[in-house]
Parts: C-alpha cells; structure tokens; sequence
C-alpha cells in the first residue's frame, strides 16, 4: 500500500533574467509503507529538488503542479497550511547539510524539541525529555543535547538531525544526502543507523544520494533520475545486473567497486540546461547505444520485467559488454 504517492510532478524556478528553469518534469514516485527506496543520479539531475517540492519547501520562486498524496491528502493543495499538518509529523527530511540546518544559537535539544512543541504533542519540558531519549537513541549521550551545533562534529550533527526528523513519529523519513562531507567510518555508522532505525520504527524511508553502493547497501529498490525526469525504476539488484536504461548501466560502470575487475568509466558530456527545449531522449547525446529514433522522438515506457519501468527506445543496449563481478549488490 503506497504511503506516499507522486504523479505528474513539475517544478519550474524562475531565472533572474526571466527565464523559466524546468527542474523536474512529469514525475511519478511511489513509496510503500515500510519500504527504503533509493533516488540516484548524477548532482544537478533534479533529485533534490523533488524533495524540496514533496515537503513544500520549495522556495517563492519556484511554480509546482502535480500531486503529492500523503495519507489521501494532496500536500500542493489548497495552501502551505495543509502540507504544515504533515511536516514532521507524517513526512520527515534529514537536510543534505546539518550545519547549515541548525540553529547555530539554539542549544541541540531544544531545536529537536521544537516540531513536537509547534505540532502541540507535548509541552515544553516533555518536549526537552523525549528530545534528550531521542539523542540516546541515534548514539549520543542525553547531556549533550545542551550543547550547540557547532559543538557537535559532523557526524553527532548528522545524527542529531536524525534525532530531530524523528521526534514526531513520522511514517516517511526523507534523507538528502545524508552522508555528504563524513568521513568513510562516520558514513558507515550513519548509514548503520538508518537501517537500524527504519527496520526498527518501520518507516518508509526515501533516500537520495548520488552514491549507489550505499544504495545498494540500504534499499530495497532504486529509482535512476536524470535531466528532471526517472528514466528506469526497479529492484536494486535487477539495476545493477540487467540495466534496462544505457544511462543507469552506465552510472554502475562510473561507480568504482574494489572487489571487481571491471574499470571504471566516466559518462562523457553534461547533463541538459534546465531550459533547453527536448525533442528526443535527453540522454541521447551522451548515450553510447543512441540510435536516430532516440535524437527525433520521446523515449516510451517500457516494462523490462514485471516489477521494473524505463523510458527507452533502446531498452537493454549495451547489457552484452563484459560483466562486471558484482560483490557488494
């Protein structure tokens, strides 16, 4: 059963000079209750932005239309009033930056009891008390939480704002990033705790990253974006071993993998200005499989398997290339 629903997703943002940015274009995305769902692709494809416009947080110079269905509410209508009811409490997002995201002259517990206090599910001093619980609960010691941000290191930062996106019991957690600027031990027990967390408070998670082994590591299916669109969804495994798109086989090849033989490729070309006008595949110009049908018309959607979704005209080119031993998938 789907917790949170998107379809037909538009996100605009207005250019200093006028111009009309198309972000994200004709997006789809389904989450089930319970389930940890991984949105890759490359910096700058539109991935963040889809989380900014799913918790309405895009800023006044961005236009949004779609729908964005959770627990049968329509979060882009009528106003921020509506989507305010579910923020924190339903949908909860761990911020790409924790620095940036905190208070620098809030004391941590205080700013993680905020959400509870607005949202009137307790009171000031029981706020501070289940706020002070929640830091014991991602690993750090109740006491700090009388510190300010910029007392914490990068990681009880990034676990402190764990802490914050869970101090209202939401059903989704929302996670940009959450690795960014850590060290690889810090990445790790990071990455640790939101399994421990999801498995444990059965949370539907969405994780955006550009990272895929940590994809690979903590999802249970992937959807690949690129140039505002999702061009292949599916399962992490079926991705990674039978890549429908050229453009997800060749995100895998650009991802380095010490337990395998297979060298690394870097995807030649930049991503598409966000307002250029498209009449064929917006990866065509980079695609090492692209056939003249994909430069001239809009690829299709096409089922590679029964559980699994890509736009392509091509769907599967390029898969007879030399395996790669996968390891960690």
């Amino acid at each position: 059963m789907a917790v949170l629903d998107v379809s037909g997703l538009n996100v605009w943002y207005q250019a200093p000079d006028g111009r009309q940015m198309h972000a994200v274009r004709d997006l789809d995305l389904t989450l089930e209750a319970g389930q940890r769902l991984g949105l890759v692709g490359e910096s700058g494809c539109g991935k963040t932005t889809v989380l900014n416009a799913v918790m309405a947080l895009v800023p006044p110079t961005a236009t949004v239309s779609g729908r964005v269905i959770f627990d049968g509410v329509d979060l882009l209508v009528p106003d921020e009033i509506n989507a305010r009811k579910h923020r924190w409490t339903g949908l909860s997002l761990v911020f790409q930056s924790a620095m940036n995201a905190f208070n620098p002259v809030v004391r941590v517990e205080d700013q993680i009891a905020e959400p509870m206090v607005v949202h009137g599910l307790r009171d000031p001093r029981a706020a501070v008390r289940r706020a002070r619980e929640l830091l014991e609960l991602v690993g750090i010691a109740p006491s700090a939480g009388r510190r300010y941000p910029h007392e914490f290191s990068g990681g009880m930062r990034q676990r402190a704002m764990l802490a914050m996106a869970l101090a209202c019991d939401p059903q989704v957690l929302i996670a940009d990033e959450p690795t960014t600027a850590l060290d690889t031990m810090v990445q790790a027990q990071i990455l640790t705790l939101l399994d421990r967390l999801s498995s444990e408070l059965g949370l539907a998670l969405l994780l955006v990253t550009h990272d895929l082994p940590v994809v690979s590591q903590l999802c249970d299916r992937a959807a690949v974006m690129y140039a505002g669109r999702i061009v292949e969804s599916g399962p992490i495994a079926d991705l990674y071993h039978s890549p429908a798109h050229p453009y997800t086989r060749m995100l895998f090849d650009a991802t380095p993998d010490v337990l395998s033989e297979h060298a690394v490729a870097s995807i030649p070309g930049s991503p598409p200005p966000l307002n250029e006008e498209r009449t064929g595949c917006a990866f065509a110009p980079r695609c090492d499989s692209a056939a003249e049908v994909c430069r001239t018309e809009p690829p299709p959607l096409v089922r590679p398997g029964s559980d699994r979704l890509a736009e392509c005209h091509r769907p599967g080119a390029g898969v007879d290339r030399p395996a790669r031993k996968a390891h960690h998938v």
